[in-house]
């Protein structure tokens, strides 16, 4: 098997700059694109290593050292927690990134030596990588940003009632929920049904409710207490939803005015 050097520098690079580039926008590092060029040369540098005899644990040694000097080039240095940080997104993205690379690489290529990009001259397994490497880094960022803008929205909600009992359920701030009982002036938290059928329901409410679709009462419990992610309350009502809420793994729908005692 051929090995060209120059071109396994040049890929090389190209991997370390998209690297570079996914931990930039995933942590909003801001860096210059000039810092970013200059991380992923340093990486294709350290391609000389490939040819030198050496233990398992110097080379491990020399990759930690390396992937910092590569962050603290690309990110600058303002204080450990914010290096190591680089330094693990670095890591973190480049294993996702090899694992699905690895894996297209024994599905696909037509030779299965362990990841072969070159077979006489470029082949057609380098192309592909160019290709489909910065589209597994666009998924992985925007499914990142998904993720963190989504579950900034859950909550934990602890429900004490009259009898002391309580519940504790998982929740979705929904701003576009703001029922609220136009006669104690109470804003209303919406929990499944099932997530209640044990507790006491003796001495239910019914609040009118408007909706695009529909209107009619909705049968409400007064807790004794809330509490959202340790901030305690006794201005809301728990409404009774026959309807389950189709958000992964919710049962509660807080209310928008919730935003106000939430801590910033």
């Amino acid at each position: 098997m051929t090995l060209y050097i120059d071109l396994i520098a040049l890929l090389n690079f190209i991997m370390d700059f998209l690297l570079l580039m996914t931990v930039n926008l995933t942590l909003k590092r801001n860096t210059s694109l000039k810092r970013m060029i200059l991380g992923a040369f340093l990486g294709s540098l350290t391609l000389i290593f490939l040819f030198l005899k050496t233990t398992t644990m110097i080379l491990l040694l020399f990759k930690i050292i390396t992937s910092l000097i590569i962050c603290v080039a690309t990110f600058r240095f303002k204080n450990w927690h914010y290096t190591f940080q680089n330094m693990s997104y670095f890591y973190m993205t480049g294993t996702i990134l090899g694992g699905f690379l690895y894996y297209l690489n024994l599905e696909f290529s037509y030779k299965h030596e362990g990841m072969i990009f070159f077979h006489h001259g470029l082949s057609i397994n380098v192309i592909f990588l160019i290709i489909i490497s910065p589209i597994i880094l666009y998924i992985y960022i925007r499914s990142q940003k998904k993720i963190k803008t989504a579950y900034n929205h859950y909550y934990k909600l602890n429900i004490t009632f009259k009898d002391n009992k309580s519940i504790s359920v998982n929740a979705f701030l929904d701003t576009g929920n703001k029922l609220k009982d136009p006669i104690t002036n109470k804003s209303i938290i919406l929990v499944e049904q099932e997530v209640l059928e044990k507790m006491n329901q003796d001495n239910l409410i019914y609040v009118p409710y408007n909706s695009l679709n529909n209107h009619g009462l909705l049968k409400c419990i007064v807790p004794k207490q809330v509490e959202i992610n340790g901030i305690s309350s006794k201005k809301y009502l728990i409404g009774i939803s026959e309807k389950k809420f189709h958000i992964d793994g919710i049962n509660c729908i807080l209310n928008s005015k919730c935003l106000e005692d939430l801590p910033c």
